[in-house]
């Protein structure tokens, strides 16, 4: 089995795809002076561009929020990939054949079988495509027509059809050199009764499913015959690229306006995303034919990057199965740093019914008129007792409460536990906020969720592990304002942008030479990575990968970036900054041994005054001395 990839494959993968090539698939790049790129950054919110690419380094950093890297670390942030999987996607791009070593991860079994599963899917989805025009598929295009679905929304979603002869497409793609063993464990083919392989999908409307970097991995496949004995909708199955649970249908559409707009919309079925995005609700997505579930919420926690404000829209169907299956989604509720919703579509229609009848407007309305989804869960809780009693009372209290307790807002779960108490005719509404209050405060306590038992406290404290535990960004604060950091930075973006201006004297800095912590920690870096006078090649990469964090890699991107601040970078310019730092060293010291001087007095020992005088006359003669020659005293 393939292991880790080869350390030599991975920078000449890292060598071979330019930095700007790739960004510029995702958002428009301008001119930003100094042989910089800039344009509006696609990891968060901004009016003016704030997020640079430097071609020359392979590059880029955002000044607004922080985001970082190299091109690997690009498409792994935006695409949401493992650096294995954004390695081997690379690869295949750059036309380079990877080599494996044992001990690491690597997805699916090698990576040759991976790449030839899914050169086939890509051959079956051009195939089925391609068959959508044939006389045979009338019948699939009819379905289409009704669905309110025209031959531009087949193309966009790659809709095709599947021929209803036993092996079209097996036939096809023996043409195009993959085996039968291929073709059987890729899930396009099955065997037979005679052991030869046949078509797994026939006669059927053929929807491409794809995994989040927009690559064919499976298919869906609809019944559209009253003699097809099959299944309503029939999927491929499990393979080692196509896992239902790990996918969403429409994920490589609505990723980019998932990860914008902090809304991920989830609907039931492939006609329903095609119809929310063509209504303009471009971040539809659905399951494959199994229950929204722990895999899923990683993909869009993922891409909601565990923000707060985000918020997670369910649509159902207002019956009993629709109000079942809202209460489930409700369960994994607090697995989502972002807020859970649900919009009810109306006379039992689903998006796809609902756009036909009533138009685009109409599935906008939908979601934009949504009801959070512990409300409907409070009400769903409320329905079930009999509020005319006090017993029925209490006891709707004692299953809401833990409901309202779980919110996470505390305005809002106050809010609710007012309303709560209206809901169960109750006057003291003091008592059912208190009753609340007192929930939430135990399961803070108990590090539980309102209501758990033991069991759910150890499943709440695994669900809720990763967005605690991770890192807040950002490093100790800096005061631009300073002087002494401004010079500090500068010199610090010479060091890595242009180290030949600054060799050798700047290997010869301490670190006490930098007073911001952040820029002592580059510092060291740069001297762990070599200095500026062994810096080659791979300089910048190597001061990166010795970097102790992400908040220290996060600064190196950023300075390595950043414009120098003056027109003619040359060694008089960096001269003036290494002067600068020196000289400033040079008298916090003087200061510093002034300060000894005066503590010591007249009572000190005569050879330990001498000694210090003597410092400080050699210390204020250094620092005349480059005051007076400038770079030629370093």
């Amino acid at each position: 089995m393939a292991g880790r990839i080869n350390d030599d494959d991975v920078k000449a993968v890292r060598d071979a795809v330019p930095i700007d090539a790739v960004v510029s698939e995702y958002l428009q790049l301008r001119n930003a002076g100094g042989g910089n790129l800039k344009g509006l950054c696609p990891f968060h919110d901004e009016k003016s561009p704030s997020f640079q690419v430097s071609p020359a380094k392979g590059l880029f950093y955002c000044f607004g929020c922080q985001e970082g890297g190299d091109t690997v670390d690009f498409v792994m942030k935006i695409d949401h990939l493992s650096f294995a999987e954004t390695i081997e996607r690379l690869a295949g791009l750059a036309g380079i054949t990877l080599r494996y070593e044992e001990g690491g991860y690597t997805p699916g079994r090698q990576q040759g079988e991976r790449i030839r599963l899914v050169e086939a899917h890509k051959h079956a989805a051009k195939f089925y495509v391609e068959q959508l025009d044939s006389p045979e598929a009338e019948i699939g295009r009819a379905f289409l027509a009704s669905r309110g679905f025209d031959q531009a929304a087949a193309q966009h979603f790659g809709v095709g059809y599947s021929p209803a002869g036993w092996d079209h497409l097996t036939r096809f793609l023996r043409g195009k050199g993959f085996s039968d063993k291929e073709l059987i464990l890729s899930g396009l083919a099955q065997d037979s009764r005679n052991g030869r392989p046949i078509d797994r999908f026939r006669g059927r409307l053929m929807w491409p499913i794809r995994d989040i970097t927009g690559e064919v991995i499976g298919f869906g496949a609809r019944k559209l015959r009253d003699d097809d004995n099959g299944p309503k909708y029939l999927n491929t199955p499990e393979t080692p690229l196509y896992k239902k649970s790990h996918v969403l249908y429409g994920i490589d559409l609505a990723k980019k306006d998932i990860a914008k707009t902090s809304r991920a919309v989830v609907v039931e079925g492939y006609t329903d995303v095609m119809a929310c995005h063509l209504a303009g609700v471009t971040t539809a997505i659905a399951t494959c034919g199994t229950a929204f579930a722990g895999d899923h919420i990683k993909i869009l926690r993922r891409l909601l990057m565990d923000n707060s404000g985000a918020e997670v829209v369910f649509t159902f169907d207002g019956d009993a199965a629709g109000q079942k299956a809202a209460l489930r989604a409700f369960e994994d509720d607090q697995k989502f740093a972002a807020e859970t919703s649900i919009a009810i579509t109306p006379g039992g229609m689903d998006p796809c019914e609902l756009r036909l009848a009533e138009g685009d407007a109409a599935v906008q309305a939908l979601v934009d008129t949504r009801t959070p989804l512990f409300a409907f869960a409070i009400r769903q809780v409320v329905a079930r007792h009999n509020l005319d009693t006090a017993e029925g009372r209490a006891a709707a209290l004692e299953a809401a409460a833990p409901i309202v307790a779980n919110i996470k807002n505390g305005s809002i779960q106050h809010e609710y536990a007012v309303q709560l108490a209206g809901m169960l005719g109750i006057l003291d509404t003091q008592f059912v906020v208190r009753r609340v209050g007192q929930l939430a405060r135990w399961a803070r306590e108990r590090g539980v969720r309102p209501g758990e038992g033991q069991g759910g406290a150890r499943q709440h404290r695994a669900a809720s592990a990763a967005p605690q535990q991770a890192p807040a960004r950002g490093g100790p604060a800096l005061n631009l304002r300073s002087p002494a950091h401004r010079t500090e930075r500068e010199l610090l973006k010479l060091a890595l942008q242009r180290p030949e201006l600054v060799a050798p004297a700047f290997d010869a800095y301490g670190e006490d030479e930098f007073t911001a912590p952040p820029y002592v920690a580059v510092r060291r870096a740069i001297e762990q990575a070599g200095g500026v006078t062994q810096a080659a090649e791979d300089y910048l990469a190597r001061v990166r990968d010795v970097a102790p964090d992400d908040t220290v890699r996060a600064m190196v991107t950023e300075l390595a970036v950043e414009a120098i601040h003056n027109k003619n970078v040359d060694e008089i310019y960096a001269g003036v900054q290494l002067v600068q730092v020196r000289l400033r060293a040079v008298e916090r010291r003087i200061e510093e041994v002034q300060g000894n001087l005066v503590r010591l007095g007249a009572q000190a020992a005569p050879e330990h005054l001498t000694a210090v005088q003597n410092e400080l006359w050699v210390l204020e003669q250094y620092g005349r001395s480059l005051k007076d020659r400038g770079a030629a005293a370093l």
